[in-house]
């Protein structure tokens, strides 16, 4: 399995209020904005971004940090064979990523996806 990127997911009431920050102090461009949601990427480098979120549109936590693999398919069976903290199953979404959440060992919850 590969990773594509690894996303830190920051917190808050409002995500567009982060625009002008990102863009104007780190030099990001906004990539996504679906209200709930809002993803920032580097322009020279797409795989760098950073990701505001509300509150999950679909799930019912909050992750802390995304991942993408190449087989989300895979890195699911290999959370259950190892038993882990399942948060949110294994699921198509609507805007295009099959994902599911899991808290690794120390508490953190990960959003391990793949875009169809």
């Amino acid at each position: 399995m590969r990773i594509r990127r690894v996303v830190p997911d920051l917190h808050g009431e409002n995500p567009a209020d982060s625009r002008e920050f990102y863009e104007k102090v780190l030099g990001f461009d906004l990539i996504m904005d679906q209200g709930w949601v809002a993803t920032f990427a580097a322009p020279d480098n797409p795989a760098a971004q950073i990701t505001v979120m509300r509150e999950d549109a679909s799930a019912p936590i909050n992750p802390d940090v995304s991942v993408e693999v190449d087989d989300v398919d895979q890195a699911f069976a290999a959370a259950q064979e190892m038993d882990c903290d399942i948060l949110y199953p294994l699921t198509d979404e609507p805007w295009g990523v099959r994902r599911f959440f899991v808290r690794e060992p120390n508490g953190s919850v990960l959003n391990v996806l793949s875009h169809h």
